[in-house]
């Protein structure tokens, strides 16, 4: 007996996949830029202005990059969405008795 794997399961993995890359990108940019207002703090002496203004820079990049993916993606549903409702229209008027 062979067994296939269920389309919903593997969409859901897909989209889980996705949503943990996103976390450890935000996570990691918001990191690294800490990491280099802590090295131009330490080499100006200036601490923690640069680290502080970098990291605020990198989350609000962050979450402007978020919105700006969130957007895109739900574009494109709202176009399949479109599309499968023109689609699903065009069959049944087909499919509709000439009178």
């Amino acid at each position: 007996m062979k067994i296939v794997p269920d389309q919903q399961r593997i969409a859901d993995a897909q989209h889980s996949g996705q949503t943990l890359g996103r976390g450890m990108d935000f996570a990691l940019v918001v990191l690294v830029f800490l990491g280099i207002g802590y090295g131009l703090d330490r080499w100006l002496g200036t601490r923690p202005g640069f680290m502080i203004g970098l990291t605020v820079f990198a989350v609000v990049g962050q979450f402007v990059k978020m919105y700006y993916d969130y957007t895109n993606t739900m574009e494109q549903l709202e176009a399949q969405r479109a599309e499968g409702s023109r689609s699903a229209k065009a069959r049944s008027n087909e499919q509709a008795p000439a009178a």
